[in-house]
């Protein structure tokens, strides 16, 4: 028998949340994955400063990933966890490691800010349904990742 959840929450808005909480952590996972890669095979005369920069924010991405999914699971719903599920949910492209340290950068701010919006919609469904928990966590990551662009622009001597 399953134990009823008593979040306060109606069932649909659990699920309504649940569903944006899961794009969150598929665009999460997809810039936690080209951060990574980016971090191994930056190269040129930078190297050493966007190597350290790029850990710090893959670690911090990495883990979000795991309070995300949590929060997902605490509303009831099963957290996405494949590859294929993650892809599904994303429109992140993967990396490439040929690319310039530049355009790694400019790339990954792009990212940041698909990021960005999905994380604000899943604010949105969530303040919308009265679901606090789930704010407060978009919130906070909200601003990990306006941060964490503009520490990248920052790195290209962008605004």
């Amino acid at each position: 028998m399953t134990a009823a959840i008593d979040t306060g929450l109606k069932a649909k808005e659990r699920e309504t949340v649940a569903r944006e909480l899961s794009k969150v952590l598929a665009d999460s996972f997809a810039v936690y994955q080209k951060t990574h890669g980016y971090h191994w095979n930056v190269r040129g005369p930078e190297f050493f400063s966007l190597h350290k920069l790029l850990e710090q924010q893959y670690n911090d991405i990495w883990a979000a990933l795991d309070d995300i999914a949590e929060r997902i699971r605490a509303l009831g719903e099963l957290a996405p966890q494949s590859a294929s599920a993650f892809a599904n949910l994303t429109s992140i492209k993967d990396g490439d490691p040929e690319k310039e340290a530049s355009e790694m950068l400019k790339e990954l701010i792009q990212d940041h800010g698909v990021l960005i919006a999905t994380a604000r919609a899943a604010l949105d469904a969530a303040d919308e349904a009265g679901d606090e928990a789930s704010v407060d966590l978009m919130t906070v990551r909200l601003a990990a990742h306006e941060k964490a662009a503009w520490m990248l622009r920052s790195s290209l001597g962008q605004r």
